[in-house]
């Protein structure tokens, strides 16, 4: 039954042509289809007519696209014509695009055929060279066997002539080979035939056998030239032994090294040419630092150490003259730089006269203590700020900007006048440009005004003396000025070129006048300052603050500081998070001779330390590490400085000394530094104080550890001690004091010193004796029969042997006996027995010396 029985075929009408399509099932079943497809009707436009032919007059529509009916629906002959005009186009486009295709083609078969005609004339050099490197090799070794061959020839004949053997019809073995040489040409035949004349005739192509057998000789000849190519990398037994050499390149190796010189021959895979470098080398450096600044791998940098003969890590450091050799190894060139010149980045560059502006002047005020320093400048800037000092004295440096009722401004520093802030009254002093020295009407010059005196001269600023207090019934402004003519300032009272101001800050009186002395002093001093460039300033002040941190007041000598400034300060560093004003008010940027405090540093600094802004935080923190490095270092080289005799003879002065040991704990670093000073003044050859440890902020666990571990009583200056701090004190039985007042402080610390001084003990003579007689007791031993000649004798009281007027023995009595009673005291005039204590070499005649100690407490001055 086949496949179309009963079955019509599918049919497409029109006509038809018949074919057959096989369909495929699951499991292997096929079954053949026949099926009939239909040719796709082709529209062809039809020619134009031509003129005078029927049907030339009629409608171009139907001549040109066919007829109407037969179009699809809706088409007009203006969409035609667009979509005929479309169709021409994209044909267009399309023959323009297959022309720049093909171009690019051309171009791109161009290029890639100089690469690689490029690659093969490369590599046909390689190979020409190669080959002419072997031919070469070939001839010399070819000339080497001919001359050998000469050599035995000319051996063997010499030889032959000697035995006389040698045949005459002997040809040289060179004049023979030279001879066959030239024969040769001869004998070949036009052909190329090998076999000679007797083979081939001439001008006759050779036959067929002779070309399949010349054909099979080549290959034959070929593959055994193959063989012997393949095998000559082999290193056999033979060739082993012949010693004819090693091992010849393998294929591999000559496949890389076509692709060495191929990639060559591109231009890729080439090394790029080292650069040398210029390495900053320091005084040590650590390896990996090293190995970053010549650009080198670390590794490397170690291996080459290790050559030297060191064995170190990547993470050890090592000296600048093994670091230069290290660097002339790589091929560097070490550029020797000192520790120091971290600092360098700090602009120090010389202002232009172009750049400076006018800038307020900055006052400090000083003088004694308690002659109303900080009650003018209160009376100045219209403040009360005695009332919030403790005891009613200034124990901070405080820093004021004040704007006068002209417009002019001036920046003032207030110092304490106590004699324990030298320090602070020094810092005062250099950074100012005029001091104004207060002296009380009623008081004079006193001690710290003299010391203020002294460093105005060592600051070498101008000075304007201030006499205070002229409202009091009792005061001589004319005494204050002839007593400072003793320290050589002349006032100007007086034909000297000193100002001088009576004021009176109770009462205002004479405050305009010393604003405009002030003022007049500024303006001869011509004080200028570039504000558009890096800031720098001094530390007046800083404190350790609770709820913001380190906290440095800064005087701003030159430039502005802004927020956002990276600055380094002495050991510390930071970036400026605000910027508070004398008011209390936040500003974001603070020109020169402006006060402001600053918040964001490191840690606490010490007062005095320069403000410098730098550029980057890595510069802030490198001179900060530096400055803490060596600091660091200076301690310890003071430390050990000393030999080991200085040591023995310090540790065996030292059993002597009594020590009190204490742990200072301060608001602001100031203060603390002024208390430390102080306690060094304390003590004497017997006893001193020795500060443990000192520092701002409030009293923490580890102050309350410290103190316990010393035994030391923990002294804190206008802080307290936090909860844990106050529960671990009370735990471990460790003391804490609070002072603010000074003086409160510094007499507390002497009184505690001076019970740590040994009493003194005096001898009061209370009476003599003349031994009479000695008599022997028994179980008492000898017995001196006295007579009281002076004073009193007493039992309790110590006694001295005298034998012509020297002492020969010093103790105690061991009885003191009147008659056959033991009594407590005898009086002059009686006569009583005497027996010392473990004693008895006593004479009569002997003086017996009767005195008692009194010990009486001694106090630090």
């Amino acid at each position: 039954m086949s496949d179309t029985d009963g079955k019509k075929p599918l049919g497409l009408g029109g006509a038809p042509r018949s074919g057959q399509v096989k369909q495929s099932f699951s499991h292997g079943r096929t079954k053949s289809v026949v099926v009939e497809t239909k040719r796709k009707r082709v529209v062809v436009p039809t020619a134009a007519p031509k003129p005078g032919t029927p049907g030339a007059g009629q409608s171009a529509a139907p001549t040109i696209y066919g007829d109407p009916s037969k179009r699809p629906a809706g088409i007009s002959d203006a969409e035609m014509d667009r979509r005929m005009a479309a169709l021409r186009a994209a044909k267009a486009r399309e023959a323009e695009d297959a022309v720049r295709r093909a171009e690019e083609d051309r171009l791109r078969e161009e290029d890639r055929a100089r690469r690689r005609e490029e690659i093969e004339t490369k590599e046909r050099e390689d190979r020409e060279r190669t080959e002419a490197l072997r031919l070469k090799a070939e001839e010399e070794e070819r000339a080497a066997k001919a001359e050998a061959a000469a050599k035995l020839a000319a051996a063997e004949a010499r030889r032959a002539d000697v035995l006389g053997t040698r045949p005459r019809s002997a040809t040289p073995a060179p004049a023979a080979a030279e001879a066959q040489a030239k024969q040769a040409p001869a004998t070949a035949t036009p052909g190329g035939d090998p076999r000679g004349p007797a083979s081939a005739k001439p001008g006759l192509a050779p036959r067929k056998t002779d070309r399949d057998r010349d054909d099979r000789a080549d290959r034959g000849a070929k593959r055994t030239a193959g063989d012997d190519a393949r095998r000559t990398g082999k290193l056999t037994l033979n060739d082993a032994l012949a010693g004819e050499g090693g091992r010849q390149r393998s294929l591999a190796a000559m496949k890389r090294k076509q692709e060495k010189a191929r990639a060559k021959a591109l231009g890729l895979g080439q090394k790029a040419e080292k650069q040398v470098r210029d390495v900053q080398l320091p005084e040590t450096i650590v390896v990996s630092e090293l190995a970053n600044r010549m650009a080198e791998r670390a590794a490397d940098v170690v291996k080459s150490l290790m050559k030297m003969g060191m064995m170190v890590t990547m993470n050890q450091s090592i000296d600048a003259d093994t670091a230069e050799l290290v660097i002339e190894e790589f091929g560097h060139k070490a550029v020797r730089v000192s520790d120091a010149d971290v600092e360098q980045v700090i602009d120090t560059v010389k202002d232009t006269d172009e750049n400076l502006a006018p800038r307020p002047p900055i006052v400090t005020i000083m003088g004694h203590v308690d002659h109303g320093k900080t009650s003018l400048l209160d009376a100045i800037r219209k403040a009360n700020v005695v009332s919030g000092e403790a005891g009613g004295i200034t124990q901070h440096i405080g820093a004021y900007q004040v704007t006068t009722d002209t417009g002019a401004k001036i920046s003032f520093l207030d110092t304490p006048g106590h004699a324990a802030f030298t320090s602070m009254r020094s810092r005062g002093a250099q950074v100012t440009d005029i001091v104004v020295l207060v002296v009380a009407a009623d008081d004079a010059v006193m001690p710290q005004t003299v010391e203020a005196i002294a460093h105005a001269k060592a600051a070498k600023v101008p000075m304007i003396v201030a006499i205070n207090k002229i409202d009091k019934h009792d005061a001589d402004p004319q005494k204050v000025r002839t007593d400072l003519l003793q320290h050589e300032i002349v006032v100007e009272a007086m034909s000297g070129d000193v100002q001088d101001v009576e004021v009176s800050a109770k009462t205002g009186k004479g405050i305009d006048n010393l604003l405009e002395a002030i003022a007049l002093q500024a303006e001869l001093l011509e004080l200028r300052a570039n504000p558009n460039r890096a800031a720098s300033g001094a530390v007046i002040e800083a404190k350790l603050d609770v709820g913001r941190g380190p906290v440095a007041t800064v005087l701003v000598q030159n430039g502005t500081l802004r927020k956002g400034d990276i600055f380094v300060v002495g050991e510390q560093w930071g970036k400026v998070r605000a910027l508070i004003n004398d008011k209390g008010e936040t500003v974001l940027e603070a020109g020169p001779s402006v006060p402001v405090e600053v918040l964001g540093l490191s840690g606490t600094p010490s007062a005095g330390d320069t403000l410098n802004v730098v550029e980057t935080e890595a510069q802030a923190r490198e001179i900060a590490d530096y400055r803490e490095k060596a600091a660091k270092d200076k301690r310890a080289a003071a430390g050990a400085a000393t030999t080991l005799e200085q040591l023995m003879a310090k540790a065996k002065a030292d059993l002597s000394v009594a020590e009190l040991p204490i742990l200072i704990k301060a608001d602001v670093q100031g203060s603390a530094e002024a208390i430390v000073q102080a306690m060094e003044k304390i003590g004497n050859d017997e006893v001193r104080v020795r500060v443990l440890h000192s520092g701002v902020g409030a009293i923490t666990d580890t102050d309350v550890g410290l103190a316990e571990a010393s035994k030391a009583p923990i002294i804190g200056f206008n802080v307290r001690a936090n909860a844990s701090a106050r529960q671990s004190a009370n735990q471990k039985g460790v003391e804490i004091r609070y002072y603010s007042i000074i003086y409160d402080l510094v007499d507390d610390i002497k009184a505690a010193a001076s019970g740590l001084l040994k009493a003194e003990v005096r001898e009061n003579f209370i009476g003599y004796a003349t031994i009479k007689e000695v008599f022997k007791v028994t179980g008492v031993g000898h017995v001196a029969g006295c007579l009281v000649t002076e004073g009193v004798a007493r039992r309790s009281a110590g006694v001295r042997l005298l034998r012509d007027s020297v002492v020969i023995h010093e103790g105690t009595l061991k009885t003191l006996k009147r008659f056959k009673d033991e009594v407590k005291e005898v009086q002059s005039g009686q006569e009583c027995g005497m027996a010392f204590e473990r004693y008895e070499d006593i004479r009569p005649g002997d003086v017996i010396e009767i005195f008692e100690r009194e010990e009486i407490q001694r106090t630090l001055a």
